[in-house]
């Protein structure tokens, strides 16, 4: 059994709400970074997560220096766990930078996408944008006449806001059953999805399954 077996069993109600929290995360950092676009933001699941871990920090500080034997040994343990955290917190948001950085105008300009930031990352787009447009006009832009320092310009039809290519391939595995047959779109090519089937289609044709849980990125 793998971690994709592991992330499979989604009837996870007995189980603490640590593990369970710590299972949506890696779910939500795989899916992120499979996924060509920006997701939601799990402001929920996050918030806990945070909570945590400034928690298990405060705890491991209390007890440094602590000769016990017993007390060392659950420091380990808590540390090793604090770091697993600590991972998958870090390569889940550097993630998300990411794609803010290569589409902030697009997303600044898309109300859709704009909803799927945290509040940080919204300032943090808006301020990188506005940094960004004062070094090119300061650069170079400036030197163009008015009607070319546009960066959201749509002269000929043709857009310079880059976008997320939501063609790419993903992989995705149902977690249950989608009784519609899932179409992709522009063609006639259908498929039903059933529990446990894993297959390699474009992120537009799964994406509102993944975004409900009825599937997931691996």
């Amino acid at each position: 059994m793998d971690i994709d077996d592991i992330l499979a069993e989604v009837s996870g109600d007995g189980l603490p709400l640590e593990t369970r929290d710590l299972q949506r995360l890696t779910r939500a950092w795989v899916t992120e970074r499979s996924a060509p676009e920006l997701l939601p933001w799990p402001s929920d699941l996050m918030e806990r997560v945070l909570g945590r871990i400034h928690q298990q920090i405060e705890v491991v500080e209390e007890q440094v220096g602590n000769v016990d034997p017993k007390t060392n040994f659950r420091l380990i343990i808590i540390q090793t766990e604090l770091e697993r955290f600590k991972f998958l917190v870090r390569s889940f948001l550097r993630t998300r930078m990411a794609k803010i950085d290569k589409h902030a105008l697009y997303m600044l300009n898309n109300p859709t996408q704009t909803a799927r930031l945290s509040a940080s990352e919204l300032q943090y787009v808006n301020s990188h944008q506005t940094l960004l447009e004062a070094h090119y006009r300061s650069s170079f832009l400036s030197q163009f006449p008015a009607s070319l320092q546009r960066l959201d310009d749509t002269a000929g039809g043709i857009s310079m806001i880059e976008q997320p290519d939501t063609d790419t391939a993903v992989f995705v595995r149902a977690l249950r059953d989608v009784e519609e047959p899932v179409i992709i779109e522009g063609t006639d090519i259908g498929f039903e999805m059933r529990r446990g089937d894993v297959y390699v289609v474009r992120w537009s044709a799964v994406r509102e399954h993944v975004m409900n849980g009825d599937a997931e990125l691996i």
